[in-house]
């Protein structure tokens, strides 16, 4: 007959790894990158941004020189592309900025 060997469960893992004797100290890390003004510069919005803030100028400098049939027309045009600038800049930002 054959004997069989006994052994415990705690046998069959690997003993634990001697703990070092200098334990690592816990630090903190904070992020304010959420919070700071300079992570709204994104060069898409700015781009955008500056495109609007353009054809409002053209806009104005058309104004002043009487030409009102083509203030009329900026202005219907204007009147859809605005809003619909802002919302989709808007989406865009949040889209891409992480929190």
């Amino acid at each position: 007959m054959r004997k069989t060997k006994g052994f415990t469960f705690r046998k069959t893992f690997l003993p634990p790894h001697k703990l070092s004797l200098t334990r690592p100290r816990p630090f903190r890390i904070y992020s304010f990158v959420p919070f700071s003004p300079l992570a709204m510069l994104d060069p898409t919005i700015l781009t955008i941004g500056g495109i609007v803030l353009g054809i409002a100028i053209i806009e104005r400098i058309l104004e002043r020189w009487g030409v009102i049939d083509l203030v009329d027309q900026f202005a219907k045009v204007m009147r859809f592309i605005l809003p619909v600038t802002f919302y989709s800049a808007l989406l865009y930002f949040f889209a891409t900025f992480m929190f």
